[in-house]
C-alpha cells in the first residue's frame, strides 16, 4: 500500500487506509484496529503523500523522511514517540540533517515517529509516492 490511500483525521488517533468513496466523503479503515468509519467534508483530513516537512533549502516529502528512517532503522522500528526531547531531536537530526528547527515542532517529530513505527508494525514499508509508471507490455517475438 502507498501512502497516497494513507490518511491522517485531526481529531482521530492514528493513521486510516481510504476505503471506499461515498457521496458526501469517504470510508475509512483504521489501521489500529481495523475498525471503518464514516468520513465527512468537515473532518480535517490529510493524505500522507501530500505531506511536507520544512528544511533551511526546500520542502522534503514525508514518504522521503520515512524512508530515510527505514535505512537508518534497516526496516525495523524507530525510537519510541514518548522520548525525550532531546532526544527526538537528536534522532530526528540524524534522519534528516538540514531539517528547519524554527519551522518542524516537537509535536510534529514525535507524529512523524508514531505514524512509521505504526505503519512498520502494520507492514507498510513502501514509503514512495505512487507515481504513474508506464510499463511496456513484454513482446515476445518468434
Amino acid at each position: 500500500m502507498k501512502l497516497d490511500k494513507i490518511l491522517a483525521i485531526s481529531g482521530k488517533p492514528g493513521l486510516y487506509e481510504l476505503s471506499a468513496q461515498t457521496r458526501g466523503g469517504f470510508i475509512a479503515k483504521s489501521i489500529l484496529d481495523g475498525k471503518k468509519m464514516a468520513v465527512n467534508m468537515r473532518h480535517n483530513v490529510s493524505i500522507l503523500s501530500e505531506i511536507a516537512i520544512y528544511t533551511y533549502t526546500e520542502e522534503v516529502p514525508l514518504g522521503q523522511v520515512l524512508q530515510n528512517i527505514k535505512e537508518k532503522e534497516d526496516g525495523g522500528e524507530a525510537i519510541s514517540h514518548k522520548s525525550s526531547k532531546n532526544e527526538l531531536e537528536s534522532y530526528f537530526a540524524e534522519v534528516l540533517p538540514e531539517y528547519d528547527v524554527d519551522r518542524v515542532y516537537i509535536s510534529d517529530i514525535k507524529k512523524i515517529i508514531q505514524w512509521y513505527n505504526l505503519l512498520v508494525k502494520n507492514g507498510i514499508t513502501d514509503f514512495s509516492k505512487s507515481e504513474e509508471t508506464t510499463e511496456t507490455p513484454s513482446n515476445e517475438e518468434e
